[in-house]
């Protein structure tokens, strides 16, 4: 007998649900109000829009998508890659396709067996171009830390407000100018002229930096410097999400920041370099140490052109034909870019949401899938700042100064916190697909919590030679634990989160907080040392650490190993459901540490096989109340 539903409650229901490019049903019970979730059940069922086509209407479909875009020639391709994406979400499902070859299947296998070695060397050229965006980047952030100390002495600098302005002056033109640039340049010239766009702005902004004669001239240089740093940041990650298969897009697109985390590195052994070359005059220094960083942009940007644009910049221009092409240089064989694209269409397709104007801005609020994406954006990007790494990044000669270390010995150890950055990136590249974007933030906020502790208390000793030690320690055990978690987090997660039409201004919002909170911690941090002292300082940002981990918890979804477009459906299940299912988790958790019997819990999440568009909304509160028969 089926369950009786609230018919006010469905209209509900579909009033807020309409728009929403996936069927996602949230758990009401009979629609009177929140119901709880069963021990074994699943929360969420995401509509997968191949589920109810049987092989002939998939077929017939893929020669309607190529006849009207312009891809006959590749007619029978798309039919296979049709066929093929009606089974992405069993591994091994094209296995029972009569109309595939065995060459097909054995290209098949091999992808799925070797995820690495299944995609062409252009991908992997691809993301060697994003990372030295991220090069660029992170010289940009640190290559201050061992230039201000000589800036500050020639200009005469002293205000604590003043020495924080002029350092931290990119990071906020990047949160109001530069970051809000992403859409307009993307939309007019493409990811590809987007990026092209900023090297050629950093590599003008780092000679103008390095020729001023007065520190106002320095601050608009700086500011200038600024809108090349948002563009770039809000575009790069997105183009490498944008390209990546699904199965290792989240190392690819990591890369970002694993690279940004060796460009921080090398700004560190720049300021070594350059720390005596002061043959143009006293306080010479930080002209070659800022100079220097002219060069990585100038190399991206010539060679960023030599790479495919986009596929999904292409389509969403209505480009298929184009797309196709682009995507056929990405991956090892024209079944896959087939199978990519077509299901690419396929989720897209099924979405009704606003393109442009007013009624995109507005349905950036207003759809739950896009403010959901962008709560969960926008708190991991706010968290890689109030974590507290950019006071290391940007002050750490500072602090090491003030824990006893001569000016000389302080750069030294600044670049081994720069080296430990680079090396704790490494695992993420293995663990941030397979143990997930979530699960990584879960395990190192904690950690991180603990060494900004320890790194606080470590000033209070009084013994030089052990508060040396102790202070060198924990902030080069922190950097360790913020590489593989906080580091490569936050961009590939907002690179992925928002849907195609609304990704560009998501990916400038997400990036303007990073950039926004970036200034205030580089602005606000040498008054915060004199007024909280350095001990305090690192308290204040080891409890943000906790209130991290128990958001992250309760309200960040899981992204790994799902395309771009089946994220509409993760990100449409509500705040509480979300919230409910983790707390009855958690409770579960304690119960078996305590020796108690408690059976196994279902998956937040799983595809239902057999719904179509129309009952994703408000009929689906039928469906809801017992998921795991339709699941």
């Amino acid at each position: 007998m089926r369950p009786r539903v609230n018919q006010a409650a469905a209209m509900a229901v579909e009033e807020e649900t309409k728009g929403l490019p996936a069927a996602v049903r949230p758990r009401d019970g009979d629609g009177q109000g929140p119901a709880k979730v069963e021990p074994a059940s699943t929360t969420a069922l995401l509509w997968d829009p191949l589920a109810h086509m049987s092989n002939a209407e998939v077929i017939a479909d893929a020669d309607l998508f190529v006849e009207a875009n312009g891809l006959v020639e590749y007619r029978d391709v798309f039919r296979k890659g049709g066929l093929v994406a009606k089974t992405h979400n069993r591994a091994d499902g094209f296995e029972n396709l009569t109309e595939l070859a065995e060459e097909d299947k054995e290209v098949l296998r091999f992808e799925m067996q070797n995820r690495w070695r299944s995609s062409p060397r252009k991908l992997y050229f691809l993301c060697a171009l994003c990372a030295g965006c991220a090069i660029v980047q992170g010289m940009d952030q640190t290559v201050i830390n061992g230039a201000q100390a000589f800036y500050f002495d020639e200009f005469g600098i002293t205000d604590k407000l003043v020495q924080g302005l002029v350092n931290g002056s990119p990071y906020a033109a990047a949160a109001l100018v530069g970051c809000w640039l992403n859409a307009p340049l993307n939309h007019r010239w493409g990811r590809r002229g987007t990026i092209a766009f900023s090297c050629l702005l950093a590599v003008a902004t780092a000679i103008w930096q390095a020729c001023s004669k007065h520190w106002v001239s320095l601050l608009v240089a700086r500011f200038v410097l600024g809108l090349a740093v948002g563009a770039k940041s809000s575009t790069t990650p997105v183009y490498a999400a944008e390209c990546a298969p699904k199965t290792i897009r989240g190392a690819l697109t990591m890369m970002w920041q694993m690279w940004t985390a060796f460009g921080i590195m090398l700004g560190f052994a720049v300021s070594l370099v350059f720390q005596k070359v002061d043959f143009l005059g006293p306080n010479s220094q930080w002209r070659w140490m800022i100079g220097v960083t002219a060069v990585p942009p100038m190399i991206v940007g010539m060679l960023v052109y030599c790479m495919p644009e986009s596929p999904r910049w292409y389509m969403e221009k209505g480009d298929f034909a184009k797309a196709f092409l682009s995507l056929k240089t990405l991956r090892k064989h024209d079944i896959q870019a087939a199978r990519d694209m077509y299901l690419a269409y396929k989720l897209l397709n099924s979405g009704e949401g606003a393109k442009g104007g007013w009624q995109l801005f507005k349905e950036f609020f207003t759809v739950r899938r896009n403010r959901r994406a962008a709560q969960s954006a926008w708190f991991c990007m706010f968290m890689q700042q109030f974590c507290g790494v950019n006071v290391i990044a940007y002050y750490s000669t500072k602090i090491f100064t003030d824990a006893g270390y001569s000016r000389e010995d302080a750069l030294l150890v600044s670049f081994g916190s720069g080296v430990c950055n680079f090396l704790g990136a490494i695992p993420a590249i293995f663990t941030i697909d397979r143990c997930g974007r979530r699960q990584l933030l879960l395990v190192t906020f904690p950690a991180m919590a603990i060494f900004l502790f320890w790194t606080g208390s470590s000033f209070l000793v009084e013994d030089r030679e052990m508060r040396l030690a102790l202070v060198a320690t924990s902030l080069y055990c922190f950097m360790m634990l913020y590489s593989p978690g906080l580091g490569p987090v936050p961009f590939t997660y907002s690179a992925e989160a928002f849907p195609l039409h609304i990704r560009a201004v998501g990916m400038s919002s997400a990036t303007a907080i990073t950039w926004a909170f970036n200034f205030l911690i580089s602005f606000t941090w040498p008054k915060m040392m004199d007024k909280f002292t350095t001990t305090g300082g690192f308290y204040w940002y080891a409890t943000w650490n906790i209130v991290g981990w128990v958001f992250a918890y309760f309200l960040v979804p899981e992204t790994k190993n799902m395309t771009l477009e089946e994220l509409d459906g993760v990100f449409s299940v509500r705040n509480r459901d979300h919230a409910r299912y983790y707390a009855q988790k958690l409770g579960r958790t304690w119960k078996k540490l305590c020796g108690e019997d408690v059976e196994p819990m279902g998956p937040l999440y799983a595809f239902e096989a057999s719904s179509k568009p129309s009952e994703a909304h408000g009929d689906n509160l039928e469906a809801l109340s017992n998921p795991v028969s339709r699941a």
